[in-house]
């Protein structure tokens, strides 16, 4: 067999492809070993020709999100959010499949992955043969993967019909695997996509509800309402107590700060405040410590439960705007109740006087709450 180098014939490629025939392709990640995936015969000389095991399956490069409908069953919202994200792009998503996808290309699973590859010439093969592609890396099992036509050539001059040179691949490693065919999603293989950028697209792709309003307005029953309904409950200032027992970097930026506020790793809240009470330049300074902390905690819990299937969440915070986490909500609501439920609920709640409970008064409270929700927008 005399195997064909191609450089722009597309239609070439297609022919071969249609007719049951293999083409090495390039990717934005490596060159891979490509056949109708729709073809047992070809999909099984693909096997053959790697020497690759048949117990591990093959993915299908595709051209586009819509064929996730096309060969698969069940697809989460949350597939289409990292394909809008992250294709044509080196993400491999795992679904359940179709009948119709031949049994030989699943090894005896039920789910098959599906890659959009960025690469013009693929993609336009892709388009044109009008067939999905089983295609895994185009080397022989256990050698390294090829990231030039030259080295494909090394390993199959002569077995395949033929490479598209579409010069070096760019990457130079395989494309990274998440199933989300079930809860919780999992990473298969972390290849050139790292895991912490699938779970931002995710967390960005959830509705995230931000509840801000003075002390006693009735945000924690939002937020228990919220919660019934299956969302992520996050009240910001909890957060920040349970980061005062178990964050050693946030307790060392306060230490340096604030010299003598911590005591054998514990922080002296009474003689923090003392301190930051006195002097707005340093209650500055703690507002963006413990803003940046409780900020990177939010996003780490919002990542969690993305990657767990989650699609709601709730942040309770009276500084949300300020405090830089109004940036990952859908929506901001303010929550207000008049002045004397809200004295009602604070001494009841907190065991003080009245007094102390109506200062800062109310009326400063909303006005700064008002303010807040006008410059967010």
């Amino acid at each position: 067999m005399e195997t064909k180098l191609i450089t722009s014939e597309i239609e070439d490629a297609a022919r071969i492809i249609r007719s049951g025939g293999l083409v090495a392709v390039p990717t934005e990640t490596v060159y891979g070993l490509a056949g109708n995936g729709l073809n047992e015969a070809a999909v099984s000389e693909i096997y053959e020709v790697k020497g690759r095991p048949s117990v591990k399956p093959l993915s299908l490069m595709v051209p586009d999100e819509s064929a996730m409908e096309r060969y698969c069953l069940d697809v989460p919202p949350q597939a289409h959010a990292l394909a809008k994200r992250f294709w044509p792009g080196p993400l491999t998503i795992v679904l359940k499949a179709k009948n119709d996808i031949p049994g030989i290309v699943l090894a005896g699973g039920s789910t098959v992955g599906l890659r959009c590859p960025d690469h013009p010439l693929t993609l336009a093969l892709l388009r044109t043969c009008g067939l999905p592609l089983a295609a895994p890396s185009a080397n022989p099992s256990g050698e390294p993967s090829p990231k030039t036509a030259e080295q494909v050539l090394a390993y199959f001059d002569g077995k395949i019909d033929a490479v598209i040179d579409g010069g070096p691949c760019g990457i130079g490693r395989e494309s990274t695997l998440i199933d989300v065919s079930k809860t919780p999603y999992r990473v298969l293989r972390e290849g050139a996509l790292p895991e912490s950028e699938i779970a931002d697209a995710l967390a960005d792709d959830m509705t995230v509800i931000g509840l801000t309003g003075p002390s006693g307005c009735g945000k924690t029953t939002a937020l228990r309402e919220l919660s019934a309904l299956g969302a992520l409950a996050l009240d910001c200032d909890a957060v920040y107590h349970e980061l005062l027992e178990t964050d050693a970097d946030l307790i060392a930026a306060l230490d340096s700060a604030f010299p003598g506020t911590v005591r054998d790793g514990v922080l002296d809240r009474r003689a923090l405040g003392r301190i930051v009470f006195a002097s707005k330049e340093k209650l500055e300074i703690l507002n963006e410590i413990t803003h940046s902390a409780v900020r990177r905690e939010v996003d780490r819990r919002l990542r969690n439960f993305a990657m767990k299937g989650g699609t709601l969440a709730a942040i309770d915070a009276v500084e949300l705007i300020s405090a830089g986490i109004a940036g990952r909500c859908t929506a901001v609501i303010g929550v207000l109740a008049d002045r004397e439920r809200r004295l009602e609920r604070i001494t009841a709640r907190d065991g003080i006087s009245r007094e102390a409970a109506a200062a800062p008064s109310f009326r400063e409270d909303c006005r700064r709450l008002y303010k807040e929700i006008l410059n967010h927008g």
